[in-house]
């Protein structure tokens, strides 16, 4: 029964992958690059949130039947497969006893082909590959609490087919980031173009980076502004749009909206569930506002995604719309890992706390640094007074509380 249960059930979601799947439109890849430098600046930010340690992030998007996202050309509709890989990596060393330097590399690779590869695309007529690689460099003082990073973006389309808009085959852009304490300052540059400024307030105490685990601090919000130029040739606010955070409790239920000004309004929204704050796992439902009305009323997609630390599941997810080529109508999966660390704590990008074994490790570890329970002796004087008792060449100080410790 069980056996019979499991096999209709993957029945079902093969059927539902291609027969009800939408197709990705031409017109999604000239954006594409955008989004990736995006959401790519948007990462380091989240990672530099510490200025030290290390972070490492392995992924790939996986729909193993052409007909999922099938692509829609001037010419029809035409099966193959949206992929998008991605790895990137952080690390930082001591050079003093309140400095840290580090070096950053994040690379993607995506596009839509003919054939589901890994390493070497079809390279088709309706082929489209292209790759982003951003590296820099990153500085902090930790007491001071300040991080500065530097570095510089490469662009590039491998392969573009004939039925996508010409784009340049490689473009060069140059980044900065600022951060003091909660407040971060981030930069995208075209030569002396100005395309992002991103100001970040992570207001929001987190225990990772020596804040709070519980109490009215963990409540205040992340807020993210960010002005984007969509000019090719001088600075030009065309887009404003502002990201809220908040946790609605006990640090393991979020809330997320976005707003775009002065005219598009609501852009996206997200309720997540993270069973344990270091983030490993989650659960989330989110709402895009797509651009186009239908009957003069908003076409809002809804959707959501279970993650895990090695699977994603997703279906209709704002995150793959906005960075997966519109991808909808379809599951999608992506096998994925990321990680992070600060001082010896290990946590997913965004986390909280710790890990929850890493958590028990530090507990058990300070707790065998106590010593055993026959070598106390209790003294509780009536008077108040502190009295010292010697004992195995170790001293013990006792108050009037019956608490103590070691010297």
């Amino acid at each position: 029964m069980r056996k019979n249960f499991g096999r209709a059930l993957c029945l079902f979601s093969l059927a539902a992958s291609f027969a009800f799947a939408d197709a990705v439109p031409v017109a999604a890849f000239p954006e594409a690059g955008a989004h990736a430098r995006d959401q790519q600046l948007r990462e380091i930010r989240d990672v530099m949130r510490g200025g030290r340690g290390g972070f490492v992030d392995l992924g790939m998007n996986y729909t193993p039947l052409a007909s999922q996202l099938p692509l829609k050309s001037p010419y029809g509709e035409h099966e193959g497969y949206a992929f998008r890989q991605h790895v990137a990596g952080f690390g930082s060393g001591a050079v003093t006893e309140q400095s840290q330097v580090g070096a950053l590399l994040w690379f993607e690779r995506s596009g839509w082909d003919g054939e589901d590869f890994l390493f070497y695309p079809q390279y088709n007529s309706f082929s489209r590959v292209s790759t982003l690689t951003t590296w820099g460099l990153t500085y902090t003082h930790i007491a001071s609490d300040v991080t500065v990073a530097a570095g510089m973006q490469h662009y590039n389309v491998e392969h573009l087919g004939s039925v996508y808009p010409e784009e340049k085959d490689s473009l060069l852009y140059s980044w900065a980031h600022l951060r003091w304490s909660h407040f971060s300052l981030q930069g995208n540059f075209n030569r002396t173009d100005v395309r992002m400024l991103r100001l970040s307030l992570d207001l929001e105490s987190r225990l990772v980076y020596g804040g709070r685990s519980q109490g009215i601090l963990t409540y205040l919000p992340n807020i993210d502004f960010t002005v984007y130029n969509r000019s090719a040739d001088k600075f030009s606010a065309d887009t404003y749009r502002m990201h809220w955070e908040q946790n609605l409790y006990g640090q393991l239920l979020y809330a997320e909206v976005s707003f775009d000004f002065p005219d598009d309004g609501f852009h996206s929204a997200a309720l997540k569930y993270y069973p344990d704050p270091s983030r490993m796992v989650a659960f989330e439902a989110t709402c895009i506002r797509r651009n186009k009305k239908i009957d003069g009323t908003d076409d809002l997609l809804w959707g959501g995604a279970i993650e895990f630390p090695f699977v994603r599941f997703a279906y209709n997810s704002a995150y793959d719309y906005e960075n997966f080529f519109h991808a909808k109508g379809t599951f999608i999966v992506e096998f994925q890992f990321n990680l992070a660390s600060i001082d010896g704590f290990l946590f997913a990008r965004g986390g909280t706390r710790s890990a929850p074994l890493e958590t028990i490790n530090v507990d058990k570890k300070n707790k065998d640094k106590l010593p055993e329970g026959d070598g106390l002796i209790h003294l509780n004087p009536s008077d108040g007074k502190t009295k010292t008792l010697e004992a195995t060449g170790i001293r013990y100080e006792k108050s009037g509380t019956g608490n103590g410790g070691k010297q």
